[in-house]
This record gives structure tokens, C-alpha cells and sequence, in this order.
């Protein structure tokens, strides 16, 4: 089992009038190499950075209403055939449910893996429709806020067992 306790996720959001960036290095996840099985989670109250305090209040109660769902995970399996006893740089496919704002979709997310010195490390870009995980962004604000966030996803896996 491949354990990650330090990740990072980044988010952005690009709209006409505003962009927004946020991130956690609360990221936490899991490979099973036997069985391919790949998850990670963050939770919500995590994310820091924003544009003020009142734009960070907004997105954890008005849109991510994180008190009725405090985690984003993905669960799914990694596609390829990846040897991981063996040092290199891999690109990789996990098709899974991504669950955000208490919506599970199926997804398909695309990244590199790298094995070296007995450890793994995930880097993965994708983007997250908001309509998606229906988060309503209100007619006010939709030139400040993107239809799609752009997800940054670096997180290192070490041998070990999940408690």
C-alpha cells in the first residue's frame, strides 16, 4: 500500500472580471498497487489563499456548503499496467467517481506518475464544471467566477499502511 499524507491541490478560477486562487496541502490518499485502486480526499475547510477573507466565507458556505459536505474525494482505478517496483516516469489514466458538493460523477483524470527511492509521486491537471456537482453560482456574480475551475493535483505516496 501507497500512502500519501503530503499533497497539494491548487484551484483556479478564470472569469472575465476576476480570477481566483486557492489552495490546501491537506490533500491525503491512497494507492494499492495489487489492485490499482487510487483515491485521494481533501477537505474543504482547508483551502486557503482567495482574494479576501469574504470571497473564502462565500466559497465554504454559499457554494461548497462544506458544514453538509466537508470532503472532496476522488475513488477509482488506475487504467495502465504500471510497474511499480520499477523507477521511471508514467503517464496515467484513473477512472473513477469524483465527489464534490455531495455529487458523484464519473470521471476519467489524466497525470504522470513517477516511481523512484521506494515512492510515488502523482501530478495530475484537470478542470471540474461547477454545474456538474450542482454548485448554483448566483446571476450576480458569473462574470467573477468560472463555469469550470482548473485542479492542480501533486501529492507523494510512500510505502506504509492507512489507519
Amino acid at each position: 500500500m501507497l500512502v500519501g499524507e503530503r499533497g497539494l491541490i491548487k484551484l483556479k478560477s478564470e472569469a472575465p472580471l476576476e480570477i481566483i486562487e486557492f489552495e490546501s496541502n491537506a490533500l491525503r490518499g491512497v494507492i494499492n498497487p495489487a489492485t490499482k485502486s487510487f483515491a485521494f480526499t481533501v477537505s474543504i475547510v482547508s483551502f486557503q489563499g482567495f482574494n479576501s477573507e469574504i470571497q473564502r466565507t462565500h466559497f465554504m458556505e454559499n457554494y461548497m456548503e462544506q458544514k453538509n459536505f466537508p470532503q472532496a474525494k476522488f475513488t477509482g482505478k488506475i487504467i495502465e499496467d504500471i510497474p511499480f517496483d520499477i523507477p521511471g516516469t508514467y503517464p496515467v489514466r484513473a477512472k473513477g467517481e469524483f465527489d464534490i458538493h455531495g455529487v458523484k460523477k464519473e470521471r476519467i483524470i489524466k497525470g504522470i506518475l513517477v516511481i523512484k527511492n521506494n515512492a510515488a509521486h502523482i501530478h495530475a491537471d484537470f478542470s471540474v464544471p461547477v454545474a456538474d456537482h450542482g454548485i448554483a453560482i448566483p446571476k450576480i456574480v458569473q462574470q467573477k467566477i468560472a463555469d469550470e475551475i482548473e485542479v492542480a493535483v501533486d501529492i507523494e505516496f510512500v510505502h506504509g499502511s492507512k489507519s
